[in-house]
């Protein structure tokens, strides 16, 4: 049986005139309730400065230097440096901030496009130390001390560059600039790839309007080129 406590409502009508009373006793079998002091907001402020407590820092120690590092960690802007298509940029930046970002916002450097944020379609391709990455996925602060490559770097007269406006892969633009920097990363590699090795590469990039195939066709064009054939 279930302990109910003692009950007891009036249900009016609007003028006031009483209809019905409703009342049961509680159960002999109900503990009687021991009175504290501690109220439910104050248990709930209680819980979550415990557990809060301890992972609120001091801001000017986040901001000081890991010892034997000299590694900044904030929360506030540091000094951060970057070296992007063989120049050096001296930022100030929140940790928090992408290599996305920094290129994009504080750089100009918009060819690496900001789309699924999320490490997926491959539209903020870049190039660190020669390996393919998502400039989404990486913090600028990270970044530093490694060479970094952006579609700015990659002149119009380019092979890849030809052989992707003869085969007509760029089709909108927005993804080219990182299949372009894919597929320079995927050719330095392999230069000599075939048909199914190029459709791997770009397996990390996708294309909204479609254009795979003739993106593959510019890329095993300049492949081609490569080992002494002819242009189709």
């Amino acid at each position: 049986m279930i302990a109910v406590e003692s009950l007891k409502f009036e249900i009016r009508l609007a003028e006031g005139r009483k209809v019905a009373t409703v009342s049961s006793r509680k159960s002999p079998d109900m503990p009687k309730k021991t009175k504290t002091n501690v109220s439910r907001r104050g248990f709930i402020y209680g819980v979550g400065g415990g557990v809060l407590g301890p992972a609120v820092l001091d801001r000017a120690a986040l901001a000081e230097p890991q010892p034997g590092t000299g590694r900044f960690t904030g929360p506030d802007a540091v000094p951060v440096s970057l070296s992007v298509n063989g120049k050096t940029h001296k930022l100030t930046l929140e940790p928090r901030v992408t290599l996305l970002d920094a290129l994009r916002d504080q750089l100009d450097l918009t060819g690496a496009k900001a789309a699924c944020d999320r490490g997926t379609c491959g539209s903020c391709t870049v190039l660190m130390n020669g390996k393919v990455v998502y400039a989404c996925s990486v913090l600028a602060i990270d970044a530093q001390g490694k060479s970094i490559e952006t579609i700015e770097s990659i002149t119009p007269e380019d092979p890849l560059i030809q052989a992707m406006a003869r085969n007509d892969g760029t089709q909108c633009g927005f993804c080219s600039p990182g299949m372009v920097l894919a597929a320079k990363a995927f050719l330095a590699r392999n230069p000599h790839p075939d048909e199914a090795q190029v459709e791997s590469c770009l397996g990390g990039n996708l294309c909204r309007c479609g254009t795979y195939v003739p993106i593959r066709k510019a890329i095993l064009e300049v492949a081609r080129v490569g080992k002494g054939g002819r242009n189709a």
